[in-house]
């Protein structure tokens, strides 16, 4: 991780609202809670025209490598075989150089790499928690979808763990069910992830199938 200070732009995600003509943020609770995990410290530009200068070099070399890797845009399976592919696309600069410097971009780095704070232990906790009620056909509501849990759950409050891809169910401390994430509002999500059967709405069916 880099040590310090980091500038960035006031994108979204991160900030909240621009405090009048300061460098002085409202930030969201989730950014700030990444910047302390990982203990850097953001230096935000200044917005609009008057923080063009600040910006250096960040949004040319963005567009060189969407037009140079990702137009057309890759395909992929998973976002892990997203996440390999812009890997080796990485690697590939590794031997470029910037403009008329006498060092490729791979040996910058190897220059830079020993002032690099190490990565925490532990990864940074990235989901969204909510306390859903389970309703009586053993489903809960996230997001506007539906995911179902086993049916001795219902009519009870569960803890929800939401990642980009993941949707984890907890009674307490216990897991109880895991699903993949949708993506369109309203759609259901029966069953469960891995090889575990889950005795979800499945089980309330077989027990009323009139409801089919």
């Amino acid at each position: 991780m880099s040590a310090g200070q980091v500038r960035y732009d006031n994108l979204t995600p991160d900030v909240r609202k621009v405090i009048f003509r300061s460098r002085l943020r409202e930030e969201n609770p989730k950014w700030t809670a990444l910047r302390e995990f990982y203990g850097f410290s953001p230096f935000y530009c200044e917005p609009g025209l008057r923080g063009a200068h600040e910006k250096g070099g960040v949004e040319g070399p963005v567009g060189y490598f969407r037009r140079n890797y990702l137009t057309p845009v890759p395909r992929a399976v998973t976002l892990g075989d997203l996440n390999q592919q812009i890997t080796v696309f990485e690697e590939r600069e590794l031997e470029s150089r910037i403009g008329s410097r006498i060092r490729t971009i791979g040996q910058d780095f190897a220059r830079e790499a020993p002032h690099l704070l190490p990565l925490p232990p532990d990864p940074f906790e990235t989901a969204m928690t909510f306390q859903p009620r389970v309703d009586r056909y053993s489903r809960i509501t996230v997001k506007m979808c539906s995911y179902s849990v086993p049916v001795r759950f219902i009519d009870r409050k569960v803890t929800v763990h939401l990642t980009g891809d993941t949707l984890v169910v907890f009674d307490n401390r216990r897991e109880i069910a895991r699903h993949a994430r949708l993506c369109q509002a309203r759609r259901p999500r029966l069953g469960a992830l891995g090889p575990r059967p889950l005795p979800g709405s499945a089980a309330a069916q077989a027990r009323r199938p009139g409801p089919l």
